[in-house]
């Protein structure tokens, strides 16, 4: 399966708070991290709530 590469590039200060979870689920708690997640429905679903705070790549 595929896996996606998230990265934390904007501070989640002045977010809202579910965004604020969704970053802690993801495992994002510090600027500039990167987490490794399988490309599923779940995740997909999980980035767009937070998709103006991360960068994601996909990896093969």
């Amino acid at each position: 399966m595929a896996k996606l590469s998230i990265t934390l590039t904007k501070s989640p200060i002045g977010a809202k708070k579910n965004q604020k979870a969704t970053l802690k689920a993801l495992g994002l708690n510090k600027m500039h991290k990167t987490v490794e997640r399988e490309d599923n429905a779940y995740t997909q679903g999980m980035i767009r709530a937070v998709a103006h705070l991360v960068t994601v790549t996909k990896e093969d």
